[in-house]
């Protein structure tokens, strides 16, 4: 009985001892995570729920704290504050991540994806990982992929129900090169420029449109500036979750789990909700007056044909194994 009750003391000694262990290798910290978006959109919303989860997994020593709207600076801005380790952390669109590893910009090829879940299948499966494995080269950890949706065309001229309608419209796009040859190739004339700076452009007529997922165009309050908003469903936005590579090496590898696994849970969460939001989005869009179209498949499949040469084009200047990965993922998820 006493060789019992030696061995139970024993095991509880060693089970206190991890503990403690595992509590020493938690520190006090608080980490900043920057996103473009208002309080109200669905990237505030996971970045909000990965908050909590860090809270409650950290034993409340590990603060997450929001800076919404573009508080720490533009999405370049803040990605190089990542890279040079003043900032801890960003949600931000695959897009501005192309002028760090280039590849990322097949995630903007036109008309890729048909729903959600063939986008979720490409990020999270070899292709994410590989592009993932590139950008911490370059000094950015990719923990997860929030959804932000579809992009689709607003302006203050008219509905786009065909390529064609996109002649001649001043359109605000991302700095980057695939949304601008995108644009080009319908005789848009797209014009770069940071996200916080679009609200004002459109309100002076700087610009006609823009486009952006149903959930930004609502929460950055776009139906105050624009009529017209219609179903292009050009591109499909993904927002990976990124991390200082500095910021990382830092941190425990209990603390790395437990932010990874925070990221993962977080990123489920925002899918879910973050696609809810979309369809309740457009409903309210139209509600506060704007004029809603959807593009007929006909058309979208036209559209996509044009873009062809887009594809090509910058496949040419992209790592090979990387463009080998992609062709055989693009098969595979389209089949969901």
């Amino acid at each position: 009985m006493a060789s019992k009750l030696f061995k139970l003391a024993g095991a509880l000694a060693l089970v206190a001892a991890a503990a403690v262990a595992h509590a020493q290798d938690i520190q006090q910290r608080t980490i900043r995570i920057g996103h473009l978006n208002n309080t109200d959109h669905p990237t505030s919303w996971g970045v909000k729920k990965f908050a909590e989860i860090v809270a409650a997994k950290s034993g409340g020593k590990i603060t997450v704290k929001e800076f919404a709207s573009s508080q720490l600076g533009n999405e370049l801005q803040q990605q190089s504050a990542l890279q040079g380790g003043v900032q801890e952390m960003l949600v931000a669109s695959t897009t501005s991540l192309t002028g760090v590893v280039k590849e990322f910009g097949l995630f903007d090829f036109p008309f890729l994806f048909s729903n959600g879940q063939q986008a979720d299948a490409m990020v999270d499966g070899p292709l994410g990982k590989m592009l993932s494995a590139k950008l911490a080269d370059k000094g950015i950890v990719v923990l997860g992929f929030f959804d932000l949706g579809f992009r689709n065309v607003t302006n203050s001229k008219r509905p786009i129900t065909k390529g064609e309608d996109l002649d001649g419209l001043k359109l605000r796009v991302i700095p980057n090169p695939v949304f601008l040859d995108t644009f080009k190739t319908f005789k848009a004339n797209p014009l770069p420029m940071p996200f916080a700076e679009l609200y004002n452009a459109l309100e002076s007529k700087a610009v006609d449109g823009q486009e952006n997922p149903y959930s930004v165009i609502l929460s950055s309050k776009f139906y105050e500036v624009q009529k017209f908003v219609s179903g292009t469903n050009h591109v499909y936005a993904t927002n990976p979750v990124q991390v200082s590579k500095r910021f990382w090496e830092k941190l425990s590898p209990t603390e790395q789990k437990l932010l990874q696994e925070a990221a993962i849970e977080a990123q489920n969460y925002q899918r879910t909700a973050s696609r809810d939001a979309a369809g309740k989005a457009l409903v309210e869009l139209q509600s506060k007056g704007m004029v809603y179209n959807a593009v007929a498949p006909a058309e979208v499949a036209r559209m996509r044909a044009e873009a062809k040469p887009i594809y090509d084009k910058f496949s040419a200047s992209y790592d090979p194994a990387v463009m080998t990965l992609f062709k055989t993922e693009l098969e595979r998820v389209s089949k969901l």
